[in-house]
């Protein structure tokens, strides 16, 4: 549950998230890339068992938060707290099956046949040295069959399109039956309606007790589908809570440097925009 009050000025109010999702809570994360600092002491918390969204213009950090989130980057300062447990302490194995990351790109020159790619969730719950057991093929097949990718089986992951690819590691993801599932612009590649289709699925996820966190380009999607987003500018935290108190006019235009509008379309808001 999370409370506060945005920068535009407006009171937040306490985000719901079902009790069986993993709280997630940033502690002062700083990181640099050479001599570029990225991220300047992020402090927030997810909600557990929310979808939230992490926002912010390209630059500002959304695809470096998210590889320190699941251990792929190790911060300057800061830590990062699962149920107030931090997640550097965790074993990698136990890391693993607790939080799971979908890039926004991947290579394309992996030759594997796509069921192996997507069994690759499964090897956090294996034994060192253990097979795919009739479980791991169980999980896989089902998470191929709930988003739509076994029409994609016995296909060259080396053959597919940026869409596809998407889509296998998402099942990939799924597959390793995360607590925690970060997605990295998930509706990269895809058309409208595939982008809806991940949308309504992250949606789902939370009902299931997966708290998830999306870096989103499109604020409409944001406003639409999640309970709480938090807005970066610059590497820094400009705002957070639920996603209608806190994407204002005023405070997207500020960080967009774009005028920006909402207005309603039958039963819902949705944000315009023109140049500055």
């Amino acid at each position: 549950m999370s409370t506060g009050t945005t920068r535009a000025g407006h009171p937040t109010v306490p985000t719901a998230g079902r009790s069986d999702g993993v709280a997630l809570s940033m502690t002062g994360l700083s990181f640099t890339a050479g001599d570029h600092r990225v991220l300047h002491d992020v402090a927030a918390t997810v909600p557990a068992g929310a979808l939230s969204a992490v926002v912010g213009p390209n630059g500002s950090g959304k695809s470096t938060l998210l590889r320190l989130l699941v251990g792929a980057l190790a911060p300057d300062t800061g830590g990062v707290l699962l149920d107030g447990e931090d997640v550097e302490q965790l074993p990698r194995r136990e890391r693993a099956r607790r939080l799971a990351l979908v890039e926004q790109d991947s290579p394309a020159d992996v030759s594997r046949e796509v069921l192996d790619v997507v069994l690759l969730g499964r090897v956090p719950h294996r034994s060192r040295w253990g097979s795919d057991s009739a479980l791991d093929l169980d999980v896989a097949h089902r998470a191929l069959a709930r988003t739509g990718g076994s029409a994609l089986l016995g296909r060259d992951f080396a053959t597919l399109s940026g869409g596809e690819r998407q889509r296998v590691h998402l099942v990939r993801a799924l597959a390793q039956e995360p607590r925690l599932l970060l997605l990295d612009e998930p509706t990269n590649h895809l058309d409208v309606a595939a982008q809806l289709t991940v949308l309504d699925l992250a949606r789902q996820l939370t009902t299931e007790g997966v708290t998830v966190l999306a870096a989103l380009h499109d604020l409409n999607h944001a406003l639409r589908y999640c309970d709480h987003v938090l807005v970066l500018d610059e590497g820094r935290v400009a705002a957070a809570g639920p996603p209608a108190e806190v994407l204002t006019e005023d405070l997207v235009g500020e960080v967009y440097g774009v005028r920006a509008r909402r207005v309603r379309a039958e039963d819902r808001e949705l944000l315009l925009f023109d140049p500055a």
